[in-house]
């Protein structure tokens, strides 16, 4: 049986919230801090994105991130632009299309069309991503509280 676009993102989104708890499992408190941040930015995105469109909000990441890595800025780009440019006919910038597997090149070469359907496609897939995010990822208010 095929799994549906929705169940995709679904799985998709867990699968990243997994790696990212594991990680904090095995890294310990910085990688907590840092999970919060990601969850932090991955509930801002959407608005982001409806706000000042897509290329903007995602080089906003990358420009954050200060070409780090492991910043939780470019992790959320970089899983961004690994569901977009996924191999898959149904992924808006797909591989199999001639497009690269940079997300930056395939939003400033393709056309219009190509763009809003990027564009709902990630604000559709970051609503699993958000609810997985923050719920999994985002510390209670008074640890961060201590913290701060």
């Amino acid at each position: 049986m095929m799994k549906t676009l929705e169940q995709m993102r679904a799985e998709n989104a867990w699968l990243i919230v997994k790696e990212l708890i594991n990680k904090a499992e095995q890294d310990g408190e910085k990688q907590k801090d840092q999970n919060d941040l990601y969850a932090s930015y991955v509930s801002s995105l959407p608005a982001n994105i409806i706000t000042i469109g897509i290329g903007q909000s995602l080089a906003s990441l990358l420009a954050a991130s200060q070409g780090r890595k492991d910043d939780p800025h470019y992790l959320l780009y970089k899983h961004t632009q690994d569901w977009l440019c996924r191999d898959d006919t149904a992924a808006p910038y797909c591989t199999t299309k001639d497009h690269k597997k940079n997300l930056m090149d395939a939003i400033i070469s393709s056309n219009q069309e190509s763009y809003k359907l990027a564009q709902a496609e990630t604000l559709a897939w970051l609503e699993w991503l958000k609810k997985f995010a923050v719920a999994y990822l985002k510390k209670p208010k008074n640890d961060r509280e201590e913290r701060g």
